[in-house]
């Protein structure tokens, strides 16, 4: 692993390879501090989603570098695949998720962690397992959001490890009033990152953050069947110890496509205002929107995200 700040400002590393290989090639540039009982925070999906994580990378990354590490998972908030324990197990059958321990958190009731610095909260209600681990991998497939606007490791962590009635309900719904979704705007964005923030501070430094720009959908994995159409093309494999940087550094690639590349994810980004959640994540102090990309590729190059988004070919949709 290489050191993770250079010059103030924090190390993003960048692979086109969108395999099992560059997924092994980017984690292990960011996973020094990954050790003891590691919960790896995937979203494992509804049943058949088309655009998750491909099952048969996860699992030569736990082959390679995670062994004896579990999954962590939450219910779901909606009624859907994964909306009890015993639904969600079932999901996870279908989806294949089969080569290695996952723990659903809430299975068994929620902690409170303390928010620090909040607006909105200072706890939040997570899975009572997360606090069973001594270290977090976020993999993150990064992609657009029906109320985020774009899901990234804020998205995959907030949301993610917040337990299916109470920490997602706080997150979500104003209490008293029968909009299951009725937060909205910057103010989702805001009570999601302080989510977040109480999650990562828990594990402090042995916590990283890798995000896969692959089968963008404007919606989120929680629809499932229903997502709506890729347009966007696939970019490649980014890792940080930053979550800040990560997830800055993956909206900057998407802003260098051009007009026709990112018009879907920047109308769904904008319009739920979905940049709050990096500039609120600054605000927070959780991490630092300067970064340096690391091409892998290139022997460790230092681009730009107009570099990172050059030459990309139209989406095809892949097995």
């Amino acid at each position: 692993m290489s050191d993770c700040k250079r010059n103030d400002k924090s190390l993003v590393y960048f692979t086109r390879e969108l395999n099992a290989e560059g997924l092994i090639k980017a984690y292990e540039m960011v996973c020094g501090k990954i050790s003891v009982k590691v919960g790896v925070k995937l979203h494992t999906g509804e049943q058949n989603g088309p655009n998750i994580i491909p099952r048969d990378w996860v699992k030569a990354l736990f082959e390679k570098d995670l062994s004896g590490a579990s999954i962590i998972e939450t219910n779901t908030y909606y009624d859907g695949d994964r909306y009890t324990t015993d639904l969600h197990r079932k999901t996870l059958e279908v989806n294949g998720w089969n080569f290695c321990p996952v723990d659903i958190l809430d299975e068994e009731g929620t902690v409170e962690l303390p928010v620090k610095g909040g607006k909105w909260f200072d706890r939040m209600s997570v899975g009572s397992h997360l606090v069973n681990y001594d270290s977090m991998v976020a993999l993150t497939h990064f992609k657009g959001h029906t109320q985020g606007g774009f899901g990234g490791s804020n998205k995959n962590i907030g949301i993610g490890c917040a337990d299916g009635r109470l920490g997602k309900a706080w997150i979500h719904t104003t209490p008293g009033q029968p909009d299951q979704w009725d937060i909205a705007k910057e103010e989702f964005m805001e009570r999601m990152t302080e989510s977040t923030k109480a999650s990562i501070d828990f594990f402090g430094e042995h916590v990283t953050y890798v995000n896969v720009m692959r089968n963008m959908s404007v919606s989120c994995d929680c629809e499932g069947l229903a997502a709506e159409p890729v347009v966007t093309p696939n970019v490649g494999i980014l890792s940080s110890t930053d979550i800040l940087a990560i997830d800055q550094a993956c909206i900057d690639i998407i802003y260098a496509m051009t007009e026709e590349e990112h018009h879907a994810l920047v109308e769904r980004i904008e319009t739920r205002h979905g940049l709050r959640q990096l500039s609120y994540m600054k605000e927070l102090g959780m991490g630092n929107d300067k970064y340096i990309l690391v091409d892998l590729d290139n022997g460790g190059k230092h681009i730009t995200p107009k570099d990172a988004a050059k030459d990309l070919k139209p989406f095809v949709a892949q097995e």
